[in-house]
């Protein structure tokens, strides 16, 4: 009977520590408030339409994006381990709670993770540059308006691409291979390998009347790679990345030629658009992303630099170009209320003709009731100067208006996490 009992609690405690040795955890972020925006956006050419819009409503995500999340970790011994993350966007004012927009599947990948050398993992991610963003952002990426680092998803009912959702960089992608290295001496290095979903050979035959007539043996690809470092001393702590995704495919219909440099012919419109996996058509899309921060204590400052450049595949003098600074500062002006700032410059690019000045600045507050909730109140303003516009439309003369985009955005919610 005593060898029985000892049996029974000897298979106790190695199912106790098999169980011990695994672990899911849920977690979950709900964000929810008053946002309200007004805009003022002025349509170039001979029209010379000024469009302005208000508006408000009880919304959510305002500071951030509503989420639910499952990760878990298994010991397999020998400083091995095994990780994942399956995390959905959630819309809480939404007849659908789970998000249906592209954005919905936030992060699905699966990894493994030796101590002492580093992790790598496959699936849905988040690129480089976004995690250093993320680290790095005086307003922590938050979706109001006022950040050109990150440009907010509140400006989506804008035309204009340099400051719409995306147009500073990619956020994820889809068959993603991160890799990260742990910390040494400081440095901790990063990388990442795209081959999205499409590596196959197509043969395409052109309408009749179109030059080429046909494009045989032309490849189908959605792949990128980069490359990141980030170093830490005491306070102090720098990252630089860059990321290069690639799409190549057969010119639409064989219509290309030379003197119809348009989207359907190959030619760029957003690149890797909306912050999302969509690739541009036939694009090269480049992007770096450097910071600073340094913690004084009392706050904490932060410097950034982006910029992108999406050109075609097939005349890399046809681009477009977006690139920003901004600064600002972080910090607890009481053990519960925590404030930020931030101003940036930039400018926007489009084939070399079209240019404009971005300008953005924002300021917001947190009041914090636990660890996992806050109320909080954010305002930003951002803006195009007017786009530079050539005066010959259509073969003739006129006198072409210029086009400008500005916004003015504000939220009050609360945020809970668990």
């Amino acid at each position: 009977m005593k060898k029985s009992l000892f049996a029974v609690a000897a298979l106790s405690a190695i199912a106790g520590s098999a169980q011990a040795q695994s672990s899911v955890t849920v977690y979950g972020l709900l964000d929810v408030g008053y946002v309200g925006y007004n805009t003022r956006e002025a349509v170039g050419g001979t029209t010379n339409v000024v469009g302005k819009t208000t508006g408000n409503a009880f919304s959510n995500s305002a500071e951030s994006t509503s989420r639910l999340g499952f990760k878990g970790t298994e010991d397999l011994g020998g400083g091995l381990s095994a990780f994942f993350t399956v995390e959905l966007a959630l819309s809480p004012n939404s007849t659908n709670a789970i998000a249906t927009a592209n954005t919905q599947n936030r992060q699905t990948f699966v990894g493994l993770k030796k101590n002492g050398i580093g992790q790598f993992a496959l699936g849905t991610q988040y690129t480089l540059v976004h995690n250093a963003v993320a680290a790095t952002d005086p307003g922590q990426a938050n979706n109001t308006a006022g950040n050109l680092v990150y440009p907010s998803t509140a400006e989506t009912a804008s035309s204009n691409a340099s400051s719409s959702s995306g147009a500073a960089y990619t956020v994820r992608t889809n068959n993603q291979l991160s890799l990260n290295s742990d910390t040494f001496a400081g440095f901790k290095a990063n990388a990442m390998l795209v081959m999205n979903n499409k590596n196959q050979n197509e043969t395409i035959t052109a309408a009749s009347g179109t030059t080429p007539s046909s494009t045989a043996g032309g490849l189908n690809n959605q792949n990128g790679w980069g490359l990141g470092l980030d170093y830490t001393f005491k306070n102090f702590y720098a990252t630089a990345n860059y990321q290069a995704l690639t799409s190549k495919q057969s010119l639409s219909q064989g219509s290309y030629t030379t003197s119809t440099n348009t989207a359907a012919n190959g030619f760029p419109t957003v690149g890797y658009g909306s912050g999302t996996t969509a690739p541009g058509t036939n694009v090269q899309d480049n992007q770096w992303y450097i910071a600073a921060t340094y913690d004084f204590g009392i706050l904490k400052a932060y410097a950034q630099y982006i910029t992108r450049k999406v050109s075609s595949q097939n005349d890399n003098s046809y681009y477009l170009k977006r690139s920003a600074e901004q600064i600002g500062v972080r910090s607890f002006i009481t053990p519960t209320i925590e404030a930020w700032v931030s101003g940036g410059l930039g400018r926007y690019n489009g084939f070399g003709s079209n240019t404009a000045n971005l300008t953005a600045w924002q300021i917001g507050s947190n009041y914090w009731l636990s660890k996992r909730t806050n109320l909080y109140a954010i305002y930003g303003q951002a803006g195009t100067s007017n786009t530079s516009l050539p005066t010959s439309v259509g073969g003739s003369t006129n006198n072409v208006n210029p086009s400008s985009y500005n916004i003015s955005n504000y939220a009050v919610g609360v945020r809970h996490t668990f």
